[in-house]
């Protein structure tokens, strides 16, 4: 066997030590080495503890030194005050590999944090990997390896699964259900802290080991936002990842720092990312199993055309909405399967999709109604629906489903029965290689899973796009706030920065005198919007500083005139830099682009509807800079406000490359300059005229730091 990953000595050690073992039962130290030794671990165990010559039948030793063999991995299950001397010795010994079950670290808080620091500078200094500390332990399910070292009190079930949790109980508690869950873990790695190997580690390493077919993670914090989105995205397009992101509220967030320690992060910014990594997050524990379940039993779908064969009318029609409304298709039979089915269902029966047998339907008409309409080319994937009616038993539906799937291996087939408890608790008891559910809705959401992968590994890589741009005027504007302390850039400023960066903005101009404006706009051309430039006013609506439609030099002195009068009512001349004077965009579609800096993922980039509609809509969606172009087309067709754009009620469609266009500049920009902290263009408006994106207004804020 040869060493090729660090994590390689965790998940595949040819001897382990157990620094802590103990006979004293239900301790820690007791229940991992019953677990070793039960599930038939294929190495040698060697347990550490000075005040026992036997643990368990094994010869015991007084530390790793008395050890004559090699060791390849360390379990540590001693107190944490003790942890980092006996990483000394495991160094000394050679050991490559440490997980540290031992709680007491950073969790715990300051203290502890710098006892969890000194450990992960040491594992770095020797050249160690390091699983935990605060976790529950490794999984291996491998037949040539059978490593169960950790303290779940079942043993693993075998699968296709490679799990990662932050939280050793729910890692524990999910290893405890796999059996009545109906899957089987190939490895699983409780992360802990992760004051060395994480949720990237983990899905580097699985991403080239055969037997995990599919990785799930439950991640309360990502450690490296950027090292994750690079790792997952080359991952996911060769195997599926699904992700439980908690701590999605503030206080879920709080509670997850106190827990692991970390960070937990924003949660659009974490969705963000896992949707531009390919990764499928579900939100709860059940949606996450259902959905692993599917893809353990089903190959990735062809196309996204859905044929439902059901034994009664009403859960048919349920599943045909939920999948229109998932955005995939009911698959049109040929005229050849009709006739087909015509020839053996009955004349009340429905040949069309969803295919309804009716209640009196035998096995055997299931049997032929699954074959012939698997057989059309037409249709990409299937549903079976059971209800129990006439006496035909659940199970020998089920069995004579599984088998016509055994024949039929390259499309999915989902099975929804409608039955008592006792079906599913009879399934967990066999090898199954369709996914059963109780209910319509469960089936449908697999297979839009199922179809969302297809389409994440069809999408083609691309790498963000650099723009010419004038980054020597941008420049001088950024340095010209900064000598003058200004956090925020006047509105002036911003829409230049965005024009050096390609942005189409609104023609204008700055006039510090009413006389000034009069010129402008007579440059420009009537229609006019006039808007205060202020460097201490950042809302202008908030203080009656835009003033549109304005037709003539006699309406334009009179608003100039009554903007200064309200100013100085207010006490707000202070840093009044006069006014712009822009072209009158028609327009009636206001969207709205922008970014705002997280302190964990950098900067988060916004679009969706704009104007005054943008807090109350709240139709606006994220993605992480640097923006690729999928992702920038992935922002614009997620958001409601889409349907506007491709020209909704007659309206022009908007030119949806130059918004395409329009982000990825934008996001240029935030990742040239990181003293970024928010920008928004609001609006951006689609010109009624010829649908192009014009930039009206602009808002950049930086950090003086």
């Amino acid at each position: 066997m040869s060493y090729m990953h660090g994590l390689d000595k965790i998940m595949r050690p040819r001897s382990i030590a157990v620094i802590g073992a103990s006979t004293k039962e239900h301790t820690i130290g007791s229940d991992i080495m019953k677990r070793l030794l039960e599930y038939g671990y294929t190495g040698n165990i060697y347990p550490i503890n000075p005040k026992d010559s036997e643990i368990h039948g094994l010869k015991a030793y007084p530390s790793v030194l008395d050890v004559a063999d090699d060791i390849d991995m360390a379990l540590i299950v001693i107190n944490a005050k003790y942890v980092l001397s006996v990483i000394d010795q495991c160094h000394r010994k050679g050991i490559k590999g440490v997980v540290v079950i031992s709680a007491g670290f950073k969790e715990t808080g300051s203290a502890g944090a710098e006892l969890e620091k000194q450990l992960a500078a040491k594992i770095h200094e020797y050249g160690m990997t390091l699983v935990g500390p605060n976790c529950l332990g490794v999984v291996n399910t491998d037949p040539a390896v059978r490593l169960d070292a950790c303290f779940a009190e079942s043993l693993p079930v075998r699968g296709d699964i490679g799990f990662v949790s932050q939280s050793g109980a729910l890692g524990g508690g999910i290893l405890n259900i796999l059996k009545d869950l109906n899957l089987g873990f190939a490895q699983f790695i409780s992360i802990g802290n992760q004051a060395d190997v994480n949720a990237d580690s983990a899905i580097e390493y699985w991403e080239n080991v055969d037997d995990v077919r599919q990785i799930l993670l439950y991640m309360e914090s990502i450690a490296d936002p950027k090292k994750f989105r690079k790792l997952a995205t080359s991952t996911t397009k060769k195997k599926t990842i699904l992700a439980l992101k908690a701590g999605r509220s503030a206080a879920g967030a709080s509670a997850a720092s106190s827990h692991t320690g970390s960070l937990a992060g924003a949660d659009k910014a974490a969705d963000a990312l896992l949707k531009q990594s390919g990764v499928i997050r579900e939100f709860t524990l059940q949606n996450l199993f259902n959905t692993a379940k599917v893809f353990s039993h089903c190959p990735i779908p062809k196309g996204d055309r859905v044929a439902i064969v059901t034994n009664s009318g009403g859960p048919g029609i349920m599943a045909t909405d939920t999948v229109v409304e998932c955005g995939m298709q009911m698959a049109e039979l040929s005229e050849a399967t009709k006739e087909k089915l015509r020839s053996f269902l009955p004349a009340a029966a429905s040949v069309k999709n969803p295919v309804d047998m009716i209640a009196s339907a035998p096995l055997d008409h299931y049997q032929q109604t699954l074959e012939t309409v698997l057989s059309d080319d037409g249709v990409d994937m299937v549903i079976v629906i059971y209800l129990p009616f006439l006496g035909l038993k659940d199970i020998d539906v089920a069995k004579a489903v599984m088998d016509i799937k055994a024949q039929h291996p390259n499309k999915p087939i989902v099975g929804v029965f409608m039955t008592k408890n006792e079906f599913f608790a009879k399934l967990s008891d066999m090898e199954v290689n369709v996914p059963f559910f109780m209910f319509a809705e469960e089936a449908v959401m697999g297979l839009n899973r199922l179809n969302q992968q297809r389409k994440w590994i069809e999408r083609p890589i691309t790498s963000p796009m650099r723009f010419d741009v004038d980054a020597e005027k941008a420049a001088k504007i950024f340095s010209n706030a900064a000598a003058e302390n200004r956090e925020q850039l006047t509105t002036g400023e911003s829409l230049q920065v965005l024009s050096a960066y390609g942005i189409r903005v609104c023609k204008d101009g700055e006039a510090k005198n009413a006389d000034e404006a009069v010129a402008l706009a007579e440059e420009i051309g009537y229609p006019v919007v006039m808007k205060l430039n202020s460097k201490k006013i950042s809302h202008k609506t908030d203080v009656g500083g835009v003033r549109v439609g304005i037709k003539d030099a006699e309406q334009l002195r009179a608003e100039y005139a009554d903007l200064v009068a309200k100013l100085e009512a207010k006490g707000l001349m202070e840093g009044f830099e006069g006014v712009i004077v822009q072209e009158m965009v028609k327009s009636d579609r206001e969207m709205v682009c922008g970014c705002a800096k997280d302190p964990q993922y950098g900067p988060m980039m916004m679009f969706g509807l704009g104007g005054v509609f943008v807090e109350v809509m709240k139709d606006v969606t994220f993605r992480l800079a640097p923006l690729t172009p999928e992702d920038a087309n992935d922002m614009i067709t997620s958001v409601k406000a889409y349907k506007l754009l491709q020209g909704a009620r007659g309206a022009i469609p908007a030119q949806i490359d130059k918004v395409e266009e329009t982000l990825m500049r934008l996001s240029q920009l935030v990742e040239d300059y990181p003293s970024i902290e928010e920008l928004d263009i609001n609006p951006l408006m689609i010109s009624d005229k010829n649908g192009e994106p014009i930039a009206v207004d602009g808002r950049i804020k930086v950090s003086l730091t």
